[in-house]
C-alpha cells in the first residue's frame, strides 16, 4: 500500500477567535421580568386550562355510560358536518376540530376506565366496542337539527 506523508496543521493561536461580548447579567437589566421568563405567564394560563379540563371531567364522570355513547355520537356528527362546512368553505371556527377531537377523546377515556373498574379486558373492550359501532343508528347531529328547524321556520313566516 502506499503510504501519504501525515499533514499536521499548526494550531490556532487563542487571539485569532474572537471573543463574545454577551454578557447575561446586561441583558438581564435592560429585558423586561416577562421576556427572561415567559413560563411564568405559560404556567398560569396552563393552570386555568386545566382547571377547566378537570371540571369538564367531572361534568362527563357524572354521566352514564349510555349518555356518553350518545354524546359521542352526536359530538362525531358534529365533526362530520364541520368537515362538510370546511370541504364546501363555508365558514366556520377551525378550532372547533380539535376541540370536539379532545372532548370525544376525554369521553371514550372515561368509558374506557369504567371498563376497566369492571374487570373488563382490552381484548373484549374492542370486541364490544364494535359491537357497539354497528348498533349506531345514522341520525343528524343536533347542529344540522337546528339548523333545520331555523329553515322550517323561515319557510313558515314566509309563506304567512
Amino acid at each position: 500500500m502506499l503510504s501519504l506523508p501525515a499533514l499536521t496543521f499548526p494550531p490556532k493561536p487563542l487571539s485569532i477567535i474572537p471573543k463574545s461580548s454577551f454578557s447575561g447579567i446586561q441583558i438581564r437589566q435592560k429585558c423586561p421580568v416577562s421576556v427572561l421568563l415567559p413560563s411564568i405567564k405559560m404556567t398560569r394560563s396552563s393552570v386555568i386550562m386545566m382547571a377547566k379540563k378537570e371540571e369538564e371531567l367531572k361534568e362527563i364522570r357524572a354521566k352514564t355510560t349510555e349518555e356518553i355513547n350518545e354524546e359521542v355520537v352526536d359530538l362525531k356528527g358534529e365533526l362530520l358536518m364541520l368537515r362538510l362546512q370546511k370541504s364546501t368553505r363555508n365558514e366556520f371556527k377551525s378550532s372547533e376540530f380539535r376541540r370536539m377531537r379532545k372532548r370525544i377523546a376525554r369521553m371514550l377515556t372515561v368509558k374506557r376506565e369504567r371498563e376497566i373498574e369492571e374487570g373488563v379486558g382490552k381484548r373484549l373492550s374492542r370486541k364490544l366496542d364494535r359491537q357497539w359501532k354497528r348498533s349506531i343508528v345514522v341520525r343528524p347531529p343536533p347542529s344540522l337539527k337546528k339548523l333545520q328547524e331555523e329553515e322550517a321556520a323561515a319557510e313558515a313566516e314566509k309563506s304567512a
